[in-house]
């Protein structure tokens, strides 16, 4: 599809990262006050919800990051390539396999909604790679910004007696996110551009908004769906996670937490 650019007297003087805060801030708004994220905001993640949960940002972070690695020569993506600072993806395996075991992979299922996002940062991968530059600053800052308070709301929501299970939410190579957070923002800011490859950098945080609402309100569709199921059938408790239909139709759909992270953080 053919993307619009700005109009000519659209200023072109604010960073990047200050353009991409302006574009998104409705979007934004609107994907911190969905049903699901309120719910987490105040502590009420269950079990459930956050294996589900992890399985989906495995997913995307695992399309993500195998496109940042095969463009990591790019002109727009190695000023903000930092993988041994920001990267998820073995972290989440770790997690994975602490509640689920070492067969954990045979269990993902992806969703339309996660499907589609997968494809789309596949596709702008090989096509216009300047435009990883908007999913990396949302998710990757999101989650450097949220990660150490969403850690500690999932670890008491859950009752969960130490931090394994709970890797997605440390980042070892960072000593200090605030100073870490200063220079992601500086090298993305120095990406040279053109101004139709701008225009099109913030069209796209506005879809990687879009996309992140749409999951998570499938996920609560979903998971509401499945409570009522599980709740119709017995008595099991609320806690256990199971492989009903219902549920492994719910795995792969929510990219909460960095959504979560994104609405903590100024961009």
């Amino acid at each position: 599809a053919t993307r619009q650019t700005l109009p000519p007297e659209e200023p072109t003087g604010p960073d990047l990262s200050d353009q991409i805060k302006a574009a998104t801030k409705e979007n934004h708004f609107r994907a911190e006050n969905t049903q699901l994220m309120l719910s987490y905001q105040k502590g009420q993640i269950t079990l459930q919800q956050y294996k589900v949960l992890l399985f989906s940002l495995y997913e995307i972070y695992k399309a993500l990051e195998e496109e940042l690695d095969r463009n990591s020569s790019h002109p727009a993506v190695a000023p903000i390539y930092f993988p041994q600072e920001l990267a998820r993806l073995e972290l989440l395996e770790s997690d994975l396999e602490y509640f689920f075991g070492q067969d954990w992979e045979k269990r993902v299922i992806v969703p339309a909604a996660t499907q589609r996002y997968k494809q789309r940062l596949r596709k702008i991968g090989q096509e216009n790679p300047e435009l990883l530059v908007a999913h990396a600053y949302t998710r990757y800052l999101g989650d450097l910004s949220g990660g150490q308070v969403l850690g500690k709301i999932t670890q008491k929501s859950l009752g969960l007696s130490s931090k394994e299970g709970l890797s997605f939410f440390s980042f070892p190579g960072v000593s200090s996110p605030n100073r870490f957070k200063q220079l992601y923002r500086s090298r993305m800011n120095s990406v040279e551009l053109t101004e139709e490859e701008k225009a099109a950098v913030l069209e796209e945080a506005v879809e990687a908004f879009e996309l992140n609402i749409q999951v998570f309100d499938d996920l609560q569709k979903m998971l509401s769906i499945a409570t009522e199921t599980d709740q119709s059938r017995s008595d099991v408790g609320a806690a256990r996670f199971t492989a009903s239909p219902v549920l492994q139709l719910a795995v792969g759909l929510c990219v909460a937490l960095a959504t979560v992270g994104a609405a903590m953080y100024g961009m």
